[in-house]
């Protein structure tokens, strides 16, 4: 995916990397049509700037090359079966990887990773023949090293990501390593001052004698690089005692060694793919970091019997291994509609505004943590429903099956770890059967460690006398009398509020009961489209329509031949001076409205 053939000339937005240290220098980037456009939006919580202390599990997506159809439309595509991830919860950083020069994350990749508290990498490569001549013009003098560095950390800072993998696969002369140092050093040094929390990683590649020899362990080759920057990426070719043995040369910064698993297998410990467990149980035991390469193995070799349940299950080995390394809420207000940013329609309130295929990577929402249960282990099926019609977005969370009539199934939705100071209020949407009931599991945690178990109920009638004994405390949510966004919607909204002052809450499930006994074998039918838990007291009103400016440019109009015109524009929306502004990310939909339609929309 090589750059627009004009930049300059307003088209669909898309993303693209930098293919020349020419480009880079100039910063030509940022006069582009689209780099606007390729800004992040959704900054790294607060929360996960600082770089846990524990054995980390970093991701390097190298699907398809990169910049492929299902991610460089910045403003969204069609395939509403594009590769993804969603399993964020079981990772730290993200790197975007390509094989071009400078691989700049698309922002679809960078606001899904964020919403979760995962870092995002882009990639900085040279390899092959073309990469030793670049490298003779990086590396041409120290004062060509720190420009080229700084240029590197000016695009992850204007673009909101946070740092560099840089993969240096060619041989170098000797006397080129100290300014490689330098490169390597002062990138660090830079991001650092403008990035808050951001990381360079050096990958496994040249030696401290300008060989491209891969060592596949830290060691004193290699570790002078290490020593300059935030960790290293160890090629994938390890033997058994490697990680053990690079945790000890890493000293007080173990966790900084990230031992590479190719998913793909290609001489990797274990054989990866659905081996991949084999590595990570191995670097879980030596307690060093994991890196693990080409994930999207699972959708590009087409793994039975389809990629959601397959991409499910295969990270759902790596959490059976290393556990759950993301929790969230973490932070008020929190707020998930299980989107995973593809589809086949997309819903407001209810009500489908688009019946057809989607996909952008930045409507994703929260992804729930659910059980790693195999299908045939439960007569409950719980799932990401991209079938019928949601709340809002493009999904729902659904558990269907069977279940006893005096019986109850329950399942995590997320895990959290948040600490109450103030009255909290609950709402979340269910659509069911009628019969088929949805209540919320709250798990909370207090200083003694002491495990408080809440339901949150949408009906009064439930017989109590099996729940009781299981549960500490039972709140009832009456269904909201507010009307539903659209006339129509089978969505119904449960609200109430909870005090627990100075509990951590740990965990958010769902409860599925009947309620009401029936004659035939009783089938669940239950979805939940929508969560939010915020202060009590938090009001937060979005602005009106008179609060914003609204402007076009670039607009242009186009005639086909059966006369249908369209049009093409930029249009920037603008909070008029002295507006508050309580949002930091919004969505703005567009609903074509047919002459005589008089639809009224509240919120």
């Amino acid at each position: 995916m090589a750059a627009p053939s004009d930049p300059m000339k307003p088209s669909v937005p898309i993303s693209y990397p930098i293919t020349d240290l020419e480009t880079l220098n100039s910063r030509a980037y940022f006069d582009s049509f689209h780099y606007p456009f390729n800004i992040s939006s959704v900054p790294l919580p607060a929360a996960a700037v600082v770089t846990p202390p524990r054995r980390r599990i970093l991701v390097c997506h190298d699907f398809k090359g990169g910049y492929t159809d299902d991610d460089k439309w910045v403003q969204g595509g069609t395939n509403a079966d594009a590769y993804a991830i969603w399993h964020w919860y079981l990772m730290d950083v993200f790197v975007y990887f390509s094989h071009y020069l400078v691989t700049l994350p698309p922002p679809g990749w960078i606001n899904a990773a964020h919403t979760h508290g995962v870092k995002v990498l882009g990639t900085f490569i040279t390899e092959w023949g073309k990469g030793r001549e670049i490298c003779n013009t990086l590396l041409a003098t120290t004062e060509s090293a720190r420009t080229y560095a700084e240029r590197l950390a000016e695009l992850a800072y204007m673009l909101g990501f946070d740092g560099w993998l840089l993969n240096m696969e060619v041989s170098l002369h000797p006397q080129q390593i100290p300014i490689l140092k330098e490169f390597v050093g002062h990138l660090t040094q830079t991001v650092h001052n403008v990035v808050p929390g951001s990381l360079v990683i050096w990958y496994d590649s040249v030696t401290m004698d300008g060989k491209l020899d891969y060592q596949n362990q830290l060691n004193e080759k290699n570790k002078p690089f290490f020593d300059l920057c935030d960790g290293i990426f160890c090629n994938y070719h390890w033997k058994e005692n490697y990680p053990k043995d690079s945790g000890t040369v890493a000293g007080n910064r173990r966790f900084d060694v990230y031992m590479g698993i190719d998913v793909w297998g290609r001489g990797t410990y274990g054989g990866g793919q659905w081996n991949t467990v084999v590595s990570l149980d191995v670097l879980k035991n030596d307690d060093v970091s994991a890196a693990i390469f080409g994930p999207g193995w699972v959708y590009e070799t087409q793994q039975l019997p389809d990629f959601q349940t397959a991409q499910n299950r295969w990270w759902c080995l790596v959490e059976k291994s290393w556990g759950v390394l993301q929790r969230y809420p973490n932070i008020l207000p929190f707020y998930s509609n299980f989107d995973q940013g593809h589809g086949t329609h997309y819903s407001v309130g209810g009500f489908p505004l688009v019946d057809s295929s989607w996909n952008n990577m930045s409507c994703q929402g929260f992804q729930p943590v659910l059980d790693c249960k195999e299908s045939s282990q439960s007569s409950m099926l719980v799932f990401n429903n991209f079938e019928d019609a949601s709340y809002i977005g493009g999904g729902s969370i659904t558990c269907k099956g069977s279940l006893n009539i005096n019986d109850i199934f329950s399942t995590r939705l997320f895990l959290g770890q948040f600490t109450l100071e103030q009255s909290v209020s609950l709402n979340y949407y269910v659509k069911s059967d009628g019969n088929s009931q949805m209540g919320l599991k709250l798990s909370f945690s207090s200083n003694l460690n002491q495990i408080t178990q809440v339901l949150l109920l949408p009906e009064a009638e439930l017989p109590m006398d099996h729940l009781t004994s299981k549960y500490d405390r039972i709140i009832f949510a009456p269904r909201c009398s507010r009307q539903d966004l659209f006339l129509g919607s089978d969505w119904v909204q449960y609200e109430s509020s909870l005090t627990m002052y100075g509990y951590t809450l740990t965990e958010v499930g769902l409860l599925c009961y009947f309620k009401k006994p029936v004659d035939d074998e009783p089938t669940f039918n239950a979805s939940i489209g929508l969560i939010r838990l915020q202060i009590s007291e938090q009001s937060i009103e979005f602005p009106s329509a008179n609060s914003w400016i609204t402007e076009g440019e670039n607009i242009s109009w186009s005639s086909n031949n059966e006369g249908l015109r369209t049009v093409s524009l930029k249009i920037n929306w603008k909070l008029k001076e002295g507006t508050s502004k309580a949002f930091e990310a919004y969505n703005i939909y567009v609903q074509k409205v047919s002459n005589g339609l008089n639809r009224s929309i509240c919120s």
